[in-house]
């Protein structure tokens, strides 16, 4: 089955143009007008992708994107008008892994579908166990313990914890983060990173305000200490 992209947007114009331009791409477009209707079209069937606008006329994409992170890992953008740092943040902090501002052109938008689904690939590396004192990461099976209880983390937090665990102790800055885990080529927003990391710390710290794992480098950027 090929990649099916829900687009929730209640304006039909924009809908329609994005499920034009996917389908462009080759990308199935399940579209839906409102949160209600999102939310049922998801359970109803899976998606790979999938694209909220924030200014919906039931229930906004904050509220939207929490109910689906609730229950699903799914790859997620948020979709915005406005630039404003608090929605950025406020988004991503709801669980989007991605946002876009309109107006955008369709080239980025499905660049960034791209980057996103080749996040959600398995890691090659299927064999290895990462051990940093009560964490255990197994990268191939996608796969994080924390004092032998499973934690469950969004493919963009797993990619995140990954890159740190296998390069330990190496300070990586927000640039490589963004090269690494959000791809190709990305010339995006420091926002990405460190509401992550934030979102990280709570599942794999035992004190997020005093983390032990994912450590802040002042000036420089994070690692995970060896």
């Amino acid at each position: 089955m090929g990649t099916r992209i829900l687009a929730v947007e209640d304006d039909e114009r924009i809908r329609t143009a994005v499920r034009m331009a996917l389908e462009e791409e080759g990308w199935t477009v399940i579209e839906a007008a409102n949160g209600e209707d999102a939310l049922a079209a998801f359970t109803a069937e899976k998606s790979d992708v999938v694209l909220i606008d924030l200014m919906l006329p039931d229930m906004d994409g904050f509220e939207v994107c929490r109910s689906i992170r609730k229950g699903s890992d799914v790859p997620i953008i948020m979709v915005t008008a406005r630039t404003d740092t608090h929605d950025v943040v406020a988004g991503l902090e709801a669980g989007a892994d991605d946002y876009v501002t309109k107006p955008f052109q369709p080239k980025e938008l499905s660049a960034r579908i791209r980057a996103l689904l080749r996040r959600a690939r398995p890691l090659d590396n299927a064999n290895t166990h990462l051990l940093f004192g009560d964490l255990e990461i197994i990268p191939g099976e996608g796969v994080v313990r924390r004092n032998g209880v499973e934690v469950h983390l969004t493919k963009t937090e797993f990619r995140l914890l990954c890159e740190l665990a296998t390069i330990p102790g190496q300070v990586l800055s927000r640039e490589q983060l963004l090269e690494r885990v959000w791809g190709y080529g990305y010339f995006g927003d420091g926002r990405l990173v460190d509401v992550h990391i934030r979102r990280l710390r709570t599942k794999v710290e035992s004190d997020p305000a005093h983390p032990r794992h994912v450590v802040t480098v002042r000036g420089l950027g994070y690692k995970l200490p060896v």
